[in-house]
């Protein structure tokens, strides 16, 4: 039987170096490009590797911060890894010609095990580095400074300063406002007379929901003085988008003279926790 057989010529090697360069070089000039362009936006490498995560405010900030910026890390290391492989083997295993077939394989013992194990023990760091820290932020010792009861209601905020024995509570026309010394610790107290409402301040890079006869307790260290905004982060019905609040982080001579501006307006004891406001309740709608 005649067997055929199929010789390179220096032809077709010169040919071959010449695409090989041709891409290299596009693929050169297009990573240009795209450096280019995130230089010319202006995002900065947060903005860029990151997704913009606001600085922590908070002591417990931090442990958020961190297994953030190491998932993205993580992530960033694969894409890059597999981005890699894949602009390899496009190179590596073109087709050079048109009547050439491909290697025809069943099996790969070797990488298949790779590509099991590998993202196993990837999935199975990323759930131990999330346990491990949200034990450390959701950890409650009880030796805080300042005792402030949230309570969400329909729709609005108030805020009992448990230990100074005042309050402040928001208005239609004006978002409640929590002031919190900085550099002491806070435990938070959240309650609801009605519906789910969720207790979130972006810039402490933490929330917590607020269920109805469920006390939820957490613990937070302010350290950074400033205005921070809060607001529901729980779809809690018509109004939802009023129930925004303010928090500002002062000074303790700030926080005892605010104290004490309550207590002038006569906002001193304690604010009723059980109540809630039906507008835009649904007919039959179950409260308790």
């Amino acid at each position: 039987m005649r067997q055929s057989s199929h010789v390179t010529s220096p032809g077709d090697s010169r040919l071959a170096q010449a695409r090989r360069r041709r891409l290299l070089r596009a693929s050169a000039l297009g990573a240009g490009v795209l450096a280019v362009a995130l230089t010319a936006s202006g995002c900065t490498a947060n903005e860029i590797l990151f997704l913009d995560l606001p600085d922590p405010v908070t002591k417990e900030g931090l442990v958020i911060q961190n297994l953030w910026n190491g998932a993205w890390i993580a992530a960033w290391g694969v894409g890059i890894v597999t981005w890699g492989l894949m602009i390899w083997a496009a190179i590596a295993y073109r087709r050079r010609h048109r009547d050439d077939m491909p290697e025809q394989t069943k099996y790969n013992i070797p990488i298949e095990i790779l590509y099991t194990v590998v993202p196993l023990i990837m999935i199975l760091g990323l759930f131990w580095f999330t346990a491990k820290d949200q034990s450390e932020v959701l950890a409650v010792e009880n030796n805080q400074d300042t005792t402030v009861e949230v309570v969400a209601f329909r729709w609005n905020w108030a805020f009992n300063y448990l230990d100074e024995g005042a309050y402040s509570v928001g208005s239609p026309d004006k978002p409640a406002e929590l002031v919190l010394p900085v550099g002491e610790k806070v435990r938070f107290e959240l309650v609801s007379p009605d519906v789910i409402h969720s207790f979130w301040v972006p810039d402490f890079l933490f929330k917590m929901d607020v269920i109805p006869g469920k006390r939820n307790v957490f613990e937070l260290t302010p350290d950074k003085v400033g205005v921070y905004p809060g607001r529901c982060a729980e779809l809690c019905g018509v109004d939802h988008s009023r129930m925004l609040f303010t928090v500002r982080v002062v000074e303790k001579a700030d926080f005892d003279a605010f104290i004490a501006g309550q207590k002038e307006k006569g906002q001193s004891g304690l604010f009723d926790t059980g109540q809630s406001n039906n507008d835009g309740q649904m007919p039959n709608e179950r409260t308790t």
